[in-house]
């Protein structure tokens, strides 16, 4: 899908779909106003009808509207004027994405961006539709054998109108940043999607060296089971003991910034665990399938270099993805056992199915290396997340008040929102283990805090945040299927910092 800008009259321009926004009352926004004074008054006339009021998210479509020049007019509702803010905005995009990708329109031009939202800039109210309207598209059929050409839309073209230089900047800047966005959440959710015998810690390894091959800024460095033993990774390689599938570590290098203006690197860390049974503590049998999206911090990590490479942010992310199976096998972890670190530190394997912090805590240790300024680590670690925030918000823990204070205002603006959990050294006490340095799970009690408190043990050395995106990460039941969280916060964060934020 492209998007553009446009320069001509709204009502005269000519295209298959013309988008405007009617407010609660049916008060016309000043493009519907204007349209409607160049219709002798067809959009009073249709909204007489009483088929809207201009409710939040409410849609009407008029099919050859005499006197304008457009082969459709969708008329938004956009709710009370006074009442506008972030999400009543996105609930606008969305319902007008929703409607458009359900005809037959190959193009649109949208006017949604005029309506005034607090704090928050043209390019950022573009954005948004175009993110609307990429989860609107999204459709997930490459494992089928026919494919229905009519359940995919025909929207091939999106403009947005503007009258100023300025605001002809401020709209390319959204449609950059947007469609960047957009392509890291597709990816994302394309890797999430995928099945457990598809897409294999293999599979992922040729998907990041795919990555450099098409973005020169990416370099892709991947370690076998050999490497990383060399290296101590006693942690990950127990875990990938119980699969065939041999592990892997897999490293891109973005590098945004000359060799004259070099930063110290972000580093993300994304958990890939491209499916979990639980090992020897072997999970119930329903939903098990969904465990394929226990890599979904991995993939996460996929797309937001993806995304900042294609806006070629002036900033150097280093992405790390440990990946493996869990599985049960007779060389599996047993409850009991005792390994031992990259960091040097033991841990005693309580539980077979807190896996994720195994695997974590060596490229947690291995990320030292880049002398990073700061790490973030993405991983669907624990459902005491989920019993906590549900599906709307990701758990955020930090050792840095500053970083985390950033990464939840990140979460705001794209609406990839998170809620940040105390990481108190009184859960840490929960850890304790008689035989080794600790364990790798501390009771019922706040299990997303212990899970992170374990974590904490290996990040001592630079400034550190941890992302649970066990609630966020995919919806069950009749929406199934990857969501591409947390692409928008973490991509907006990377923006923020390529600014000097």
């Amino acid at each position: 899908m492209e998007f553009n800008t446009s320069t001509g009259p709204v009502h005269s321009t000519r295209t298959g779909c013309l988008i405007v926004g009617i407010y609660e009352g049916k008060k016309l926004t000043p493009s519907a106003r204007q349209l409607d004074e160049e219709s002798d008054g067809i959009i009073k006339t249709a909204l007489k009808g009483g088929d809207l009021s201009g409710s939040l998210g409410q849609t009407l479509m008029l099919t050859a509207p005499q006197g304008l020049s457009c082969e459709r007019l969708l008329l938004v509702g956009c709710g009370k004027e006074k009442e506008l803010k972030d999400r009543s905005y996105r609930q606008i995009v969305q319902a007008a994405a929703r409607a458009l990708l359900g005809t037959k329109a190959k193009e649109a031009l949208c006017s949604l961006a005029e309506l005034p939202v607090p704090e928050r800039e043209l390019d950022w109210k573009v954005r948004q539709f175009i993110e609307a309207a990429g989860h609107a598209a999204y459709r997930f059929d490459q494992m089928k054998s026919k494919k229905k050409d009519e359940e995919r839309p025909v929207l091939r073209k999106v403009s947005f109108p503007y009258t100023t230089r300025g605001e002809g900047a401020l709209i390319k800047l959204g449609i950059v940043q947007g469609r960047a966005i957009n392509d890291g959440i597709d990816l994302t959710k394309d890797l999430s999607n995928l099945p457990g015998n598809i897409c294999t810690p293999s599979y992922l390894a040729d998907q990041a060296r795919a990555l450099a091959r098409q973005h020169k800024s990416i370099k892709t460095t991947i370690l076998d089971e050999k490497q990383m033993e060399k290296l101590g990774m006693g942690a990950l390689l127990s875990v990938s003991r119980g699969s065939r599938q041999p592990a892997k570590l897999i490293v891109m290098e973005f590098t945004g910034t000359t060799a004259k203006n070099k930063q110290k690197p972000i580093v993300l860390v994304g958990k890939g665990l491209t499916f979990d049974a639980g090992g020897i503590s072997l999970k119930p049998a329903a939903a098990m399938d969904e465990m394929k999206y226990d890599m979904c911090g991995g993939a996460s990590v996929f797309g937001t270099m993806k995304a900042i490479a294609e806006m070629e942010l002036p900033i150097n992310v280093v992405g790390v993805v440990p990946s493996s199976e869990n599985l049960p096998d007779g060389d599996a972890n047993k409850p009991g056992d005792i390994v031992t670190t990259m960091s040097g530190q033991t841990v005693e394997i309580l539980n077979t199915d807190a896996e994720g912090r195994l695997i974590l805590c060596d490229a947690l240790t291995y990320s030292k290396k880049f002398d990073p300024s700061l790490v973030i680590d993405i991983a669907t670690l624990t459902g005491a997340c989920i019993v906590a925030l549900g599906s709307h918000a990701a758990g955020l823990l930090a050792n840095d008040d500053e970083l985390a204070v950033k990464l939840l205002e990140a979460g705001q603006k794209s609406g990839d929102r998170a809620w940040q959990l105390p990481l108190w050294e009184e859960y840490d006490e929960q850890l304790k283990s008689p035989f080794a340095d600790m364990a790798n799970i501390g009771g019922k009690g706040a299990g997303t805090i212990t899970a992170a408190s374990f974590l904490a043990r290996y990040t001592k050395e630079y400034k550190w945040a941890h992302l649970d995106i066990a609630g966020t990460a995919w919806l069950s039941n009749a929406e199934k299927g990857a969501t591409g969280r947390p692409v928008p916060l973490l991509t907006q964060f990377l923006i923020d910092k390529a600014k000097g934020n």
